[in-house]
């Protein structure tokens, strides 16, 4: 199995409808439309989570009834135990001891944060999914560069690990082995599987770079013993979701949660993550600016992690050849040209998110000094061009969000291989893209193919059957767990019969 390193794990691309007033039964039945506070500016409202139909088109697939009924009952259990009721703070006092009581019945799941904005938003889904599972309740480690990003998800409660808890100082710190992390404790026989006197909360490494031990998270019998240690502290940043669909206990009950299967993430993704006030604002301001009054939005999103292996002129080849072949955009007479375009008579507007402006300025000029040989309009925009991406800044986060959710209203959607900012764009729109595959020096044959799942990929799966205590391809394990279109040992979820 290819391994990666930490930087390129790390790496996400940074990129970003005729509106319709419709009831969207999805967004609406999966999320509250009750009052709800936003991360880091604490207002008492969530515009977007009235608002969001009004711009995203409506999603053709419904979650199930068993789906909203779970997570009813999960907003239920998270208010009951949620930071600073009397649950949490005898759960705090069982954790400061260090042993196991029967004084609470709630379990929680800490995730912390690591990479990129993609790579947090597609690891708190996995997480949330995981508390979901195993009747947990999931606290999110929010750190600075976070703030103000999204809505609070639950009603009348936060998902906000509180800047009190015991560990908050040194959870940052956290690596693979460290003292109470499974993996280190299970390889240095400290515990195993017939161990009754287990500690109060443990580590979870479930990172791209995680060892043989630290897998074993995925097999039955460990989630057995874990399933009694009350406070788990997990750090990830990668999809880990489709793993979950590996282990047997979790089977039934996921079968009845998802039984269309290439809607995990659409369906948590939506649920988890409302844009905040601030960042709404900044959507729909430039939405209305630029996007409104076309026929057509088509979202270009383009990473590219290797400028010496994927030359500018190869992957603009690439994006014009991909984009006119599957006739996305029309093709220009460049024998003509064009004296001005007015913005209201556009046939179809171009978002492109890149951290470059080279892709932009070179559709934008096509587009706006040659006629298109069908006669249609082209506009193109591109709200920031940062050169280099920033992770751990807030203003940058910011701007990546607000890329992802206008990425996310788009009619069609063209995005890069590897990204996991165009997973959480496609997710969240419902769309299978168009992806163009990685230029490694040579161009790829073909250049660019659509989807077969809207999931996002799992680049670093574990190749492990519990079963037989062998290596394995887990990609044939499940009918509906198979190799990634855009990372060929990657894993994700596909609908059995696509």
């Amino acid at each position: 199995m290819k391994t990666f390193s930490k930087v390129g794990a790390c790496l996400i691309a940074f990129s970003v409808v005729v509106v319709i007033v419709y009831q969207d039964i999805a967004l609406n039945s999966i999320s509250r439309s009750a009052k709800s506070s936003t991360v880091g500016n604490k207002e008492e409202s969530c515009l977007s989570r009235s608002q969001l139909v009004l711009y995203r088109k409506s999603s053709p697939h419904k979650p199930s009834s068993y789906l909203i009924t779970k997570l009813r009952r999960y907003e239920e259990l998270h208010k009951r135990c949620g930071p600073h009721t009397k649950s949490y703070n005898r759960s705090i006092k069982q954790l400061v001891s260090g042993q196991i009581d029967n004084s609470t019945d709630c379990r929680y799941v800490v995730w912390v944060a690591f990479c990129g904005l993609g790579n947090r938003i597609l690891s708190i889904t996995s997480a949330f999914l995981y508390a979901l599972l195993t009747n947990r309740v999931l606290l999110i480690n929010q750190e600075q560069d976070m703030g103000g990003l999204f809505c609070e998800p639950f009603p009348d409660t936060s998902w906000i690990l509180p800047e009190d808890f015991l560990f908050k100082s040194e959870i940052n710190s956290f690596e693979q082995n460290y003292n109470y992390s499974y993996g280190y404790m299970l390889k240095s026989n400290i515990i195993n599987y017939s161990t009754e006197l287990l500690p109060s909360y443990m580590f979870l490494y479930l990172s791209h770079d995680y060892d043989h031990h630290d897998k074993l998270f995925f097999c039955d019998q460990d989630q057995a013993l874990l399933s009694k240690v009350p406070w788990l502290i997990m750090k990830s940043n990668v999809y880990f979701l489709p793993s979950l669909f590996l282990i047997s206990s979790f089977e039934q009950e996921l079968s009845k949660l998802f039984p269309d299967k290439e809607t995990v993430f659409h369906h948590l993704g939506r649920y988890l993550f409302q844009p905040s006030n601030l960042v709404w604002r900044l959507i729909t301001q430039y939405y209305q600016d630029y996007l409104a009054k076309a026929e057509k939005r088509i979202g270009i999103q383009i990473r590219v992690f290797d400028a010496e292996t994927s030359p500018f002129e190869y992957v603009m080849d690439q994006i014009l050849a991909c984009t006119q072949t599957e006739k996305l955009l029309p093709e220009v007479d460049t024998e003509k040209t064009i004296a001005a375009q007015s913005e209201n008579q556009t046939s179809k507007a171009v978002l492109i998110t890149s951290l470059f402006p080279g892709y932009f300025e070179k559709l934008k000029n096509m587009y706006g000094e040659h006629p298109t040989k069908t006669g249609e309009t082209v506009a193109v925009y591109q709200p920031s061009h940062e050169e280099e991406q920033q992770s751990y800044n807030n203003s940058h986060n910011i701007q990546a969000w607000v890329e992802m959710n206008l990425l996310s209203f788009s009619d069609e959607l063209v995005t890069s291989a590897w990204s996991t900012f165009g997973y959480v764009a496609q997710g969240l729109g419902g769309m299978r893209p168009w992806i163009l595959y990685k230029i490694n020096q040579t161009k790829p044959d073909p250049l660019c193919g659509q989807g077969m799942s809207m999931e996002p990929c799992y680049h670093a799966p574990p190749v492990y059957d519990c079963k037989a205590k062998t290596t394995v391809d887990t990609a044939t394990l499940v009918p509906h767990v198979r190799h990634c279109e855009d990372i060929r040992w990657g894993i994700k979820l596909f609908n059995s019969s696509s």
